[in-house]
């Protein structure tokens, strides 16, 4: 499963929107710095869809705010 992600780091606190369209808005609290909010995005969306982090995976937008996530369910 392919799902369009939109972080917003640096957030008081963390929370996942799901937008309309099927995509969502995640708040982090890392920084994006030296991939923390990367890994924090991986383990959030791995606790929300109950699988392992190594089952999450960032296919684009790595240094970007729009990512395209991948997610073997």
């Amino acid at each position: 499963m392919q799902i369009r992600v939109k972080v917003k780091p640096n957030s008081k606190a963390p929370k996942i929107i799901e937008e309309e369209d099927g995509s969502l808005t995640v708040h982090l609290k890392s920084p994006p710095v030296d991939g923390k909010a990367n890994e924090e995005l991986i383990k959030t969306l791995a606790e929300k869809y109950n699988v392992p982090k190594s089952d999450v995976t960032i296919k684009s937008g790595l240094s970007a705010r729009q990512k395209l996530v991948e997610i073997d369910m």
